[in-house]
């Protein structure tokens, strides 16, 4: 199986977003794109020959085929695929991936995704551009990714380190305790703190806490809320407690973190 390498930090650049239809033609065709990425969804059967590999079409698997990589496909009839050709950044934290993929239960997502940015290219470009830009990442994720070699990257994160850090991000703003996210994710104390150590190298409540006091950096310094709605919306409404975090962890008080804020901040310009 052919892996590729790509970078998602900023969003690609669109080229040509559509439906496809193969097959009534000829039953081969050959593509080369010198410059463009090929994202491609299939909803038929075919065979793919790129770079020297073959792959196996079948509905509901998808492809993603780097710029100058020669692409060889056999049809069996009508084919039609939702395609979108692009350029994706060069520096960042590179994934790899297999090159073709089953979409598994992705497959309604992924779909409604993709047929978005069809209809709203050329028109709403932007709206394009985020839609295939989350649906890269959740091609991405698809398979466990790996770093990329020489990159100082932490190792992805376990399924289950996934779920639970969206479970604390979703209530920060309320009590938070180890052992109400692990039943949240379906696994015992003990098992969430090993995964979650060796994921992030950090321990549940170390990345509670760091997450909270991002926060509330953010709120302080973007926007007017008062100190004390500051710290009622990251889950330390006891002031004195709020006060000894920012010390802590910040190395400032929040009113000292507050006056950090440069002007022209978003929230000088708009009040919050």
């Amino acid at each position: 199986m052919l892996n590729v390498r790509i970078v998602l930090d900023d969003p690609p650049v669109l080229a040509a977003v559509g439906v496809g239809v193969h097959g009534p033609a000829g039953q081969v065709d050959e593509f080369l794109l010198p410059d463009l990425w090929q994202l491609h969804l299939y909803d038929y059967e075919a065979d793919l020959h790129v770079a020297g590999t073959d792959h196996a079409i079948r509905p509901g698997r998808v492809s993603l085929i780097p710029p100058g990589a020669k692409s060889r496909y056999r049809y069996r009839g009508r084919s039609e695929h939702l395609y979108v050709h692009l350029r994706l950044p060069t520096e960042g934290a590179a994934v790899s991936l297999p090159l073709m993929q089953h979409t598994g239960s992705e497959r309604a997502a992924l779909d409604g995704q993709l047929r978005q940015a069809v209809a709203s290219w050329p028109s709403r470009p932007a709206r394009a551009t985020a839609e295939v830009w989350a649906a890269l990442w959740r091609v991405a994720q698809l398979a466990p990714s790996e770093p990329d070699e020489g990159a100082e990257h932490a190792r992805p994160a376990h399924p289950v380190v996934t779920a639970a850090t969206a479970f604390i991000e979703e209530r920060l703003a309320g009590p938070l305790s180890v052992p109400q996210v692990a039943r949240a994710v379906g696994v015992s104390h003990n098992h969430l703190t090993r995964l979650f150590r060796e994921s992030t190298g950090q321990s549940v409540v170390g990345w509670i806490r760091a997450r909270r006091m991002a926060r509330a950096r953010h709120f302080l310094q973007a926007t007017t809320l008062s100190i004390p709605a500051v710290a009622a919306s990251v889950g330390i409404p006891d002031l004195q407690a709020f006060n000894k975090a920012c010390r802590r962890e910040l190395g400032a008080a929040p009113r000292v973190i507050r006056a950090e804020r440069l002007p022209g901040s978003a929230a000088d310009r708009t009040g919050g």
